[in-house]
C-alpha cells in the first residue's frame, strides 16, 4: 500500500475513532500492530513484555483517541506512545535487575544455570548464520538505549530519520549522529563476524 493512502486510511481511522466507532481501532491494529510488537522485541529483546506492551500501546491509543491531531502522522505518533512505553520499561528494568543463571546459589554453591536442566541446544551447537544472529542481537542489546532506539527504528523498522526524529523527540541531525555512533561500536563489537 502506498504510503500517503496508508496514512489517510490511519488519519480517517483515528477520525472515526474520536466520534465513538470504536471497530476503527481494529482496523489500525490489523496495519500497525504487528510493526509495533516487532519494534518494541527488538527494543526489550524479550517478546512477553514487547506483547504487553503493544496491548498498552493500543490501549494508549484508544485513551488519547480525542487528543490526537489529524495534522500528524498516526505511524509517528504511534511508535511514539511505544518508544515511551520501551523506554519506562527499560528505566524499570534498571531498578529491578533478575538473578543471573549464572550466579552461585548461596545453599550450594552451584550456578542455578547447572541446576536447571537444558532444553534447548547450546549456542556453540547452532549453525553459524544463527551465532551471528544472536551475535547481532546480543551487540545492539548492549548499545546505550539512544543509540538503540535510533537503529531500531532506522534500520529494521525501515523508519526515514525524519520520522525517528519525531518519534524520539529529538532532530533529524541527532538521529544521524545516533545512527553513526551506533554503527561504529557495532562494527567494533562484532569485528569477528564481519
Amino acid at each position: 500500500m502506498d504510503p500517503t493512502e496508508a496514512d489517510a486510511l490511519d488519519r480517517a481511522d483515528m477520525a472515526r475513532l474520536a466520534t465513538g466507532h470504536e471497530a476503527a481501532l481494529n482496523h489500525l491494529m490489523e496495519r500497525h500492530a504487528e510493526a509495533v510488537f516487532h519494534f518494541l522485541c527488538r527494543m526489550l529483546a524479550n517478546e512477553d513484555d514487547a506483547n504487553d506492551l503493544a496491548q498498552e500501546t493500543f490501549a494508549r491509543v484508544y485513551r488519547a483517541r480525542e487528543s490526537y491531531r489529524l495534522e500528524q502522522k498516526f505511524a509517528s505518533w504511534l511508535f511514539t506512545i511505544a518508544a515511551n512505553l520501551a523506554r519506562n520499561q527499560l528505566r524499570w528494568r534498571a531498578r529491578h535487575p533478575n538473578v543471573s543463571l549464572d550466579a552461585p546459589a548461596e545453599a550450594t554453591e552451584q550456578a542455578l544455570g547447572d541446576a536447571l536442566p537444558a532444553g534447548d541446544p547450546s549456542p556453540s551447537e547452532e549453525a553459524a548464520s544463527a551465532e551471528r544472529a544472536a551475535a547481532v542481537r546480543a551487540a545492539v542489546r548492549q548499545l546505550p538505549e539512544d543509540l538503540r532506539a535510533a537503529m531500531v527504528l532506522c534500520e529494521w523498522e525501515d523508519r526515514s530519520i525524519v520520522e525517528a526524529a519525531v518519534i524520539l523527540e529529538t532532530t533529524p541531525k541527532a538521529v544521524e549522529s545516533r545512527l553513526y555512533r551506533a554503527r561504529q561500536l557495532l562494527r567494533e563489537r562484532l569485528k569477528k563476524w564481519l
